[in-house]
């Protein structure tokens, strides 16, 4: 990069009065017959180079190493350096994007012509703005030239050979705020800003997924085409995303119900496809987790003959035959193999304890699945007879509906025979005698379905409530057992003075106190017999009113009712009983 210079051989001479041969930017040198001994030129040739210190910005300087500057001649000036071991002249803070200097300390005399001589060097001057009070504005083309012109900050200036005063002065450079800097200065940076906002933005369009395609709107020829999709297994999820925008939009009306459903009916017949597919996939994982189970034994196998290998290489027989360092690989080698050996061997152990937990785990879910695979049976069964119900319902009042319109045109023309009317209304009733025999005949299956229903719901709410007392029992016989073993008496005389012979009896005795407990105003013993019998019919009245009877502290035997509805209740006193004894 070059820049012009109005006089080549002031800078030459500069160069040349420090003993410096006078060199180019690329480093050739600008005067050939320079003899530095006789510190003069003989030849200057018509070049315009740029000198070092003013045509280029100077390197970094050593805090310690002092500034050497050069006394620079122009046409009309010479500026003389200031002193090295002076401070650098103080400048102000940089404002951004400046290309304006303040230029002070010129001489009285100073012309337009001498500040372009001077300045000229550092860059193409755009504007220069002079005052009458021996300071000017210089702007700039670009931000580099400033610091360039920063540089001539402290010299001596004297116009030509003149020692009048008004014909020197000192020059002080410093950065100067102007508008025009600070305004291109912000044009710049939001050109940056919009660049970088592009930028951004056509990054994020590139990592954006693609947007789904567009669905199209229903009309007959596009529901033929989805519906021929829907038996495709390769376009189903195309087919089957159309058909719920369909639905969605509101597309189902009276005329277009029909198609929707075998759309609908299509759809359902891929369930059987993808139950079938996951039973494949697991069959595969269930194989791949096999195979694997047995190469990591196989890999055990082989691990275990290593080892055992080492252990027999590690016995005194041939142990003394090796020499110390191949003791030691040996010692190393068994030491890795063990260690290996065994963290294989705990991941078997691992996979094996997991596949039996999973059993266990089965077995668990099976009892209660039955139970609840039973009910829900039970539950659809029962809503898919009441939603039949309702359907034979409406159809039996428009088969009503139209008998009453033909009783009404046969009233009205009464001497009109006509066969077909009379067929046609005998029909008609038959058919509506057929369907009141069929609602009836639902109507009875519907409320048999719902008391058995109830009937399962009732035995499952009483057989908790059973395993509930049952679970409180055993802990009160465990506790029990364990007062009992603490005591003086001995267990035989306790198990022969208590009135309960067996395990049956406290079974008995935890069922009956659950059954009081839950009727506080006491039943009859025909009620309690017949709830038990629903358990076991084996159960017998007597000896359950013997039992009873022994136990006063747990049931009390009371008359309720005046003349003949007076009857015999038993209450559960088990709470008051406990403070008596």
């Amino acid at each position: 990069m070059t820049l012009p210079m109005s006089d080549p051989t002031a800078w030459a001479t500069a160069m040349n009065n420090l003993g410096m041969a006078p060199l180019g930017i690329a480093g050739q040198p600008i005067l050939p017959d320079f003899d530095p001994a006789l510190g003069m030129m003989t030849g200057i040739p018509p070049i315009t180079p740029m000198m070092p210190g003013l045509g280029i910005v100077p390197p970094p300087i050593p805090p310690d190493m002092p500034v050497v500057k050069e006394i620079i001649h122009c046409k009309s000036c010479t500026l003389f350096p200031p002193n090295p071991n002076l401070p650098p002249p103080a400048t102000r803070e940089r404002p951004p994007g400046c290309k304006t200097v303040f230029v002070g300390g010129l001489p009285e005399n100073g012309t337009e012509q001498i500040i372009v001589e001077m300045f000229e060097q550092c860059g193409e001057i755009i504007a220069i703005r002079k005052s009458k009070k021996n300071f000017c504005h210089i702007r700039f083309a670009e931000e580099y030239m400033v610091d360039k012109a920063l540089y001539l900050s402290g010299y001596r200036i004297r116009l030509g050979s003149s020692t009048d005063k008004k014909d020197t002065g000192r020059l002080h450079v410093d950065f100067a705020q102007a508008r025009d800097d600070l305004y291109e200065w912000e044009c710049k940076q939001r050109m940056l800003a919009r660049e970088e906002r592009h930028r951004r933005r056509m990054e994020e369009e590139r990592l954006r997924p693609p947007s789904p395609p567009p669905v199209v709107h229903y009309s007959d020829h596009e529901c033929s085409v989805v519906a021929e999709k829907l038996k495709d297994d390769s376009k189903f999820s195309e087919a089957v995303q159309t058909l719920l925008t369909w639905i969605e939009r509101g597309e189902v009306n009276r005329r277009s119900a029909n198609n929707f459903y075998s759309m609908i009916q299509s759809a359902n017949s891929h369930v059987r496809r993808l139950v079938n597919e996951k039973a494949s996939h697991e069959k595969d994982m269930e194989e791949a987790k096999e195979k694997f189970k047995q190469a990591l034994s196989g890999i055990l196998i082989q691990f275990e003959q290593i080892v055992a290998v080492y252990h027999s290489a590690s016995k005194q027989k041939a142990w003394d035959h090796f020499t110390k360092a191949q003791r030691k690989n040996i010692s190393v080698w068994c030491k890795q193999a063990e260690e290996i050996r065994n963290i294989h061997n705990d991941e078997l152990m691992g996979i094996r304890r997991e596949e039996e937990m999973e059993m266990s785990d089965d077995e668990i879910e099976e009892t209660t699945e039955t139970k609840e695979t039973e009910e829900s049976a039970l539950v659809s069964q029962a809503e898919a007879l009441k939603e039949e119900n309702d359907s034979l319902r409406w159809q039996l009042d428009a088969y009503r509906n139209e008998v009453e319109l033909l009783k009404q045109e046969q009233g009205k023309a009464p001497k009109e025979d006509d066969p077909n009317k009379e067929q046609q209304l005998k029909l008609l009733q038959q058919a509506l005698q057929g369907m009141q025999q069929h609602l009836l005949k639902v109507q009875e299956e519907y409320k048999r379905k719902e008391a058995e229903l109830e009937k399962v719901k009732d035995d499952k709410l009483q057989m908790e409530k059973m395993l509930e007392n049952l679970k409180e029992k055993e802990s009160c016989a465990s506790v029990l057992c364990t007062s009992s073993q603490d005591s003086d008496y001995p267990l035989e005389k306790t198990l022969n003075s208590s009135p309960i012979k067996s395990e049956r009896d406290i079974l008995l005795v935890g069922i009956i106190s659950t059954f009081l407990h839950v009727h506080p105003f006491g039943a009859s013993i025909e009620y309690i017999c017949s709830y038990l019998h629903r358990l076991d019919n084996k159960i017998c009245t007597s000896d359950v009113e013997s039992l009873m009877s022994k136990l006063q502290h747990t049931f009390r035997q009371e008359m309720t009712g005046v003349g003949a509805s007076l009857e015999k209740r038993w209450k559960f006193c088990g709470f008051e009983g406990l403070k008596l004894t």
